[in-house]
């Protein structure tokens, strides 16, 4: 598989309709990282289950970012018990500006001009202590550096 269709594959097709099942109307860095759960065959969707990410995993650490963000704010709910979103199977969602963080911090990832696949893509996702993804993983009991440096290493070792 080429890089641009690795890249095409995660970001547009995956990315588009986790972001559509969300009700977005962008694909963020969440969504991303469910696609990139959902590629089972590929050795960044390993590394994340070897750490407890699996798609429901993650789909539970997003659940209960959210609820704690909202605390923060006061407002108590519990995903669990609202209605799902509803998705509009005509949007298109665009890439969100998360995403064209993760794809500018993968880019800059060594090594440099290697190729840009799924675990290029995870690096760039687990490459900030900010953002939705960070704190969903900090709220899975996940150690986002111990995995970025584990995705780095991968990478450099010529891992896709």
């Amino acid at each position: 598989m080429s890089d641009a269709k690795d890249v095409r594959s995660i970001l547009v097709h995956a990315g588009r309709a986790e972001a559509r099942r969300d009700g977005s109307r962008t694909i963020e860095a969440e969504h991303v990282l469910l696609a990139l759960a959902g590629m089972q065959d590929s050795s960044a969707a390993r590394m994340l289950a070897a750490a407890g990410l699996t798609e429901a995993a993650i789909r539970a650490a997003l659940d209960s970012e959210w609820e704690q963000s909202l605390a923060v704010a006061g407002i108590a709910v519990r995903a669990g018990g609202l209605p799902p979103a509803s998705p509009e199977p005509g949007r298109d969602p665009q890439i969100g500006e998360s995403t064209k963080l993760v794809l500018r911090r993968g880019t800059d990832a060594a090594p440099k001009g290697a190729r840009f696949g799924p675990m290029r893509i995870l690096v760039g996702l687990l490459d900030s202590d900010r953002g939705r993804v960070a704190r969903a993983l900090q709220a899975a009991g996940v150690d986002r550096t111990a995995l970025h440096a584990e995705a780095a290493e991968a990478l450099a070792k010529g891992t896709h």
